[in-house]
Formats: C-alpha cells, structure tokens, sequence
C-alpha cells in the first residue's frame, strides 16, 4: 500500500510541474553540460565522452533535472539558478571584443583594453530593461504583459513594438528614422 501511495505521490508531483508551470525555460543545467562536452577535446574525443554520459544516463539525469526541478523554479521565481554570477565571457563584435560579465539582474559590458563599461541592468519592479553608462541609467525598454515591449525613442517618444523579428526590425528603423531627425 505504502509503495502504490509513493508512485502516486511522485506521479502527480511530474505532473504538477509540468502542468502548473507551463515553461519552456533555458535547460542552463543540460546546456553547461553539453558546453563542457564539446570543450573536453576534438570531436572523436567529443564524441566517446558524449556517448559514455547517454550510456550511463548523465544527459537525461540533466535534463530531467532542469525539467523537473530548475526550470519550474526558473518559471516561479523569475530568476535561473543555474545562473553563474560573475561569470566573463568574451565577445568578439564588429567593433572590438568584448568583455561581458554576469550580474545578479543583468550584465556589464566592456570593450576589451578600455576601463570603462556599460551595464544592462533588469528592473524586475518597473519591468525594464536599462542601460547604465557613467552613472546615467536610461530606459531601453519596458516590457508588457500581452507580449509586446515599450521603447522610447530619441526624440522622446515611444514606439509599442512585438517581440518578434517584425517587432525588432520595427524598433531598429523607428530607431534610425528619428536619430536621422535628431541629427538634422
């Protein structure tokens, strides 16, 4: 009697989190898995390690984990635990590398042999994005509930824009049409 109550206390658990949280999440634990997966040697080697994590099931013990347990909390909370703070990665643009640290509620960006830099920072209360240079925070953009995002434009305006490609490549030509006019 105790193991049937024990299997239907663990099967309405699976299906509580995959019901109630309803979240696609970013599977950070199954992702830095794979990452170190492909950085352990060239791809033969790659290739042996990646098959020894699915004969003894590591691969599916990470993504049952992040399914289960670390995206749900991802949903409900608001934030990855699997998020590593004050990691650096390094980001080659067109204009430079670049330096971009992991923060608590966003990022710091800086441009590889230059001493200043600029943060990305989420302001979970006003729902915002906002980038933060010399001291100065200025809105880039709110975010909406029903799926679209607030931007503010140059000439002090805003533009209600999709998050989607339609709505970036709205965003990037209001964008320059009134950086245009400002310039003028």
């Amino acid at each position: 009697m105790k193991k049937n109550n024990l299997k239907l206390a663990a099967t309405v658990m699976i299906c509580g989190a995959f019901l109630f949280s309803s979240c696609v999440g970013s599977f950070a634990l199954h992702s830095k898995l794979a990452t170190w997966n492909q950085s352990v040697g060239n791809k033969f080697v790659n290739e042996l390690v990646y098959l020894a994590c699915n004969i003894i099931p590591v691969y599916g013990v990470c993504y049952l984990a992040d399914a289960l347990v670390i995206n749900s909390i991802e949903f409900w909370s608001g934030s990855n635990p699997m998020a590593n703070i004050g990691d650096v990665r390094t980001v080659k643009g067109e204009n430079g590398t670049y330096l971009v640290k992991t923060l608590k509620d966003g990022y710091s960006i800086t441009k590889e042999g230059e001493n200043t830099s600029m943060e990305l920072i989420y302001d979970t209360d006003l729902n915002t994005w906002n980038v933060v240079a010399n001291g100065v925070s200025t809105e880039l953009l709110q975010m909406n509930n029903d799926g679209t995002a607030t931007m503010p434009l140059p000439n002090g305006e805003a533009i209600n824009v999709t998050l989607d490609t339609h709505g970036v490549s709205a965003a990037h030509q209001a964008s320059l049409i009134n950086t245009y006019y400002a310039a003028r």
